[in-house]
């Protein structure tokens, strides 16, 4: 205000009239904008929220509570299949698009906030955008997800963390049972993904089911978390933040680090892995450094010139996404066994008439396993892509200017009951005569050139794991503690309470 006063006095202009004109000012920009954003804008012919025209708040909001997916769904539901959710963003629920925006020619550009998602300063095969730069991990590693490779040296190394996977769930049904208390399927999963993530492509497993058995063996109600379990739930929370631009994230993430209640707990977690990322990388490097034969995922990247540090970056990487998502996806299966009795007679009933045959050649199995990856929603968000220079006309007719930010979700795909009648029931029947619709909007991994790397490990993983359990008969008996699954719809979701249990 002392500031204004002196500039008037200066210019011999009263105060009261720069207030004025510094207020008009004001508003004729504010004014000018809204017109803009509600009628000169190249979206003002794509329907949405007034709000959303205006400003990216309530679609950050959305975010950072966990209610996007479903606040995008029912954005779809009053506007149609092309909803403007920011003042430059575009959701899409016709499944049309996919091919478009995520396919041809390698797809759409991925959007800048995936760079949020970079390790240790180093982008992952995940996060970064380039072409080229990107070309050069994956062309060094995409050998060991091909399904040839998994076949060959994958599924024994699977099935060896399956049977241990086994182990444990026995005896926490018998503690539980003993003692009238649950078991946490979502810690067994996630102990079950990140060994078998680690085995197979590390060639040493991280122990996680040896260390939850461990604990069960020590105490009943045993520890709630292993090791890593924090460090792939820090990165699942980076979701919250996910679209910010990436000053505004690095900001929000590190005082959020440093004000988190557990943060000491963090810290240790985070270094725990480090040290097994770092043991593995060095011991490989020096092992090929004697010109020994290696395989593994870090002696590829290392052997492409990727330094230590980055591949010690690229391999947590690989942790999170492998332990979250399948873990979440199989314990979701597991959930809904339980929740159905019926179906889990009918699939175990498949398993013991065929013996000797690999689950993945098992039809209601593959029925169970892509009705979990329906419904899991272990992804549940939009994948954001940037329209390129040309433009893009939907398959609607709407047209899309470029720099236009457009995604679809699994969430509102998986759940359209146009092309998945009952969409929130669990009818894996309904894979025994899957239309193209189903078979084209069912994207749990993604897809085109940018999609899961390790979709088909993962997949492998869900069957091995679902066909052991079946076949011992951990889930006769079973039943969920609660009615649904809650969860937190960030980028990677977040189960509410961190558990999925069962009783027996």
């Amino acid at each position: 205000m002392a500031l204004i006063d002196s500039i008037a006095q200066q210019s011999g202009i009263p105060l009261s009239t720069k207030v004025v004109v510094l207020f008009i000012t004001l508003l004729v920009l504010l004014i000018s904008y809204v017109v803009h954003a509600l009628v000169l804008s190249p979206y003002a012919h794509i329907p949405g929220p007034l709000l959303s025209r205006l400003s990216n708040l309530p679609l950050y909001y959305a975010t950072y509570k966990g209610t996007e997916a479903t606040t995008i769904a029912r954005l779809h539901a009053k506007y149609g299949s092309v909803v403007l959710i920011a003042p430059n963003e575009v959701s899409v629920s016709d499944g049309r698009a996919l091919k478009t925006v995520y396919t041809d020619a390698g797809g759409f550009r991925k959007a800048d906030c995936y760079r949020n998602f970079d390790i240790d300063g180093f982008p992952s095969i995940f996060s970064e955008l380039e072409r080229g730069n990107r070309a050069v991990r994956f062309k060094s590693v995409s050998g060991l997800f091909s399904t040839g490779a998994i076949r060959d040296s994958g599924e024994e190394v699977i099935k060896k963390v399956a049977k241990r996977w086994i182990a444990y769930l026995r005896q926490a049904k018998g503690g539980a049972k003993a003692h009238g208390q649950s078991a946490d399927v979502l810690k067994a999963a996630r102990a079950f993904a990140l060994d078998a993530v680690t085995g197979y492509l590390f060639g040493e497993c991280y122990g996680a089911l040896e260390e939850i058995a461990q604990e069960q063996r020590d105490a009943v109600g045993a520890a709630e978390k292993i090791s890593a379990s924090l460090f792939v739930d820090s990165f699942v929370a980076v979701g919250r933040f996910f679209y910010l631009p990436s000053w505004v994230f690095t900001l929000l993430e590190t005082w959020s680090a440093r004000l988190a209640k557990d943060k000491v707990q963090v810290e240790e977690s985070m270094e725990t892995v480090d040290g097994f990322v770092g043991r593995i990388t060095e011991e490989t490097a020096a092992r090929l450094s004697d010109d020994k034969e290696e395989n593994s995922y870090q002696a590829r990247m290392l052997k492409a010139g990727i330094s230590k540090e980055e591949t010690k970056a690229q391999c947590k990487d690989l942790m999170f996404a492998g332990t979250d998502s399948t873990g979440m996806n199989l314990a979701t299966i597991c959930w809904y066994l339980a929740k159905d009795p019926e179906k889990y007679t009918k699939l175990r009933a498949e398993a013991l008439a065929n013996p000797d045959s690999s689950p993945q050649s098992l039809p209601y199995l593959t029925g169970i396993v892509k009705e979990g990856l329906r419904l899991s929603m272990a992804n549940p968000t939009r994948m954001p892509r940037v329209v390129p220079s040309s433009g893009y006309t939907l398959p609607g007719g709407q047209f899309l200017p470029p720099s236009t930010v457009v995604g679809l979700q699994p969430y509102t795909l998986h759940h359209n009951p146009a092309v998945f009648p009952s969409p929130n029931e669990f009818i894996p029947e309904r894979w025994d005569d899957a239309t193209p619709e189903m078979l084209r909007d069912s994207i749990p991994f993604g897809l085109g050139s940018r999609a899961c790397i390790a979709r088909n490990l993962a997949t492998v993983e869900l069957y091995i794991a679902v066909d052991a359990i079946v076949r011992d008969g951990l889930l006769e008996g079973a039943s969920p503690c609660k009615s649904k699954i809650e969860i937190l719809e960030w980028f990677n979701s977040k189960v509410i309470g961190e558990k999925i249990e069962i009783r027996w």
